[in-house]
C-alpha cells in the first residue's frame, strides 16, 4: 500500500540502524576531516541564525509571527548542515546509539563530541566575525545590531537552570530533525522533516549551544568594537562578557543539549530498536 502512494521514506527501525551505522562513521573520521566539516557546522547554523534575527528584528511583526517565522529562517542552517554536509554537535549526540550498542568506545564518542564542538565554536565565531566586519548589523538603521545586543544580554542573563532546560528541550527537537531527515530520501524529503522540529524549538525560545556561539560573539564585537551601535541604548551592557557568555550560557546549555539529544532522543530509540539486539 506504501508503494502504491508513493510512501517510501525509511521506517523507524530502519532510521534506527542508519543513525548507528553513521555514528560508527562519524567517529571514525579523520581528524582534519572532522574538524574542517565541524567549523562549516558551526558557519551554517550561523547563517541560519542570521537569517533568524532579520525576521525577528521587523517591529511590524506580532510576537508570534516573528517567532514562527524566524524559526522557518533559521531551519536554514540544520539544512545546510544535513544536505550539504557537515559535523554539528548537537546532532552527533545521538552517537550516543552507536555507543549504547558497543559500535564505538565511550573515548571515540568524547573524542568526537569534543573536536566537533571546538570545531563548530571557531566556526560559529568566525562568521560572526566576518559579519560584523561586514557591517550587515547597520541594516535598517542599525535595528539589526540592537537586536543581536538584546539577544545576547537576555541569554547571558539567564538563570543557569533556566538555560540548562531550555537546552534539554531544544536538543530533543533537533535530534528530532536529524532523526526524521535521515527516513527521507529526497532533499526535499529531508527540508520539510528538518523545518517543523526546528521552529518549534526557535518560536518556543529554547538553546542551542551552537548558535549562542554565534549569537552571543556578535553581540560582543558590537558591544567592544563600534560604540556606534551602544549608543543610546536602554540595554544594560555590563553583564555582557566573555565569561558570562561561557560559565552562565554555554555551559549549561550545552550540558541540557547532551541530555536531550543523547538520552531523551538516542537512549530511547536505542532501547526501542537495537537493544534487543545487542544483548
Amino acid at each position: 500500500m506504501s508503494e502504491i502512494f508513493g510512501f517510501d521514506a525509511f521506517s523507524p527501525k530502519e532510521i534506527a540502524a542508519r543513525v548507528e551505522t553513521i555514528g560508527v562513521a562519524k567517529a571514525r573520521l579523520p581528524l582534519l576531516s572532522m574538524l574542517m566539516l565541524s567549523v562549516l557546522a558551526g558557519a551554517f547554523i550561523g547563517l541560519g541564525a542570521l537569517y533568524f534575527v532579520l525576521v525577528k528584528s521587523d517591529p511590524s511583526l506580532g510576537f508570534a509571527a516573528r517567532q514562527v517565522l524566524g524559526g522557518v529562517a533559521f531551519a536554514l542552517g540544520l539544512i545546510l548542515v544535513v544536505v550539504a554536509g557537515a559535523e554539528l554537535f548537537t546532532g552527533n549526540n545521538l552517537l550516543a546509539m552507536a555507543w549504547a550498542d558497543g559500535k564505538i568506545s565511550t573515548r571515540d564518542l568524547l573524542r568526537n563530541w569534543a573536536i566537533v564542538c571546538g570545531g563548530n565554536l571557531v566556526g560559529a565565531a568566525g562568521l560572526a566575525l566576518l559579519v560584523f566586519l561586514s557591517r550587515h548589523p547597520e541594516m535598517n538603521n542599525s535595528a539589526i545590531a540592537q537586536e543581536y545586543l538584546r539577544i545576547a544580554v537576555a541569554k547571558v542573563a539567564m538563570p543557569f537552570w533556566t538555560a540548562f532546560f531550555k537546552g534539554i528541550l531544544c536538543n530533543v527537537l533537533v535530534c528530532m530533525a536529524v532523526w526524521m531527515a535521515l527516513a527521507g530520501r529526497s532533499v526535499i524529503d529531508k527540508a520539510v522533516a528538518i523545518v517543523f522540529p526546528i521552529s518549534a524549538f526557535v518560536a518556543a525560545g529554547f538553546e542551542h549551544s551552537i548558535a549562542n556561539m554565534y549569537f552571543i560573539p556578535l553581540g560582543l564585537m558590537i558591544k567592544a568594537l563600534d560604540p556606534a551601535f551602544t549608543a543610546g541604548t536602554d540595554l544594560d551592557l555590563s553583564g555582557l562578557t566573555w565569561g558570562t557568555f561561557l560559565i552562565n550560557n554555554l555551559l549549561p546549555v550545552t550540558i541540557g543539549n547532551i541530555i536531550g539529544g543523547a538520552v531523551l532522543v538516542g537512549a530511547v530509540y536505542w532501547s526501542v530498536f537495537l537493544r534487543r539486539r545487542s544483548v
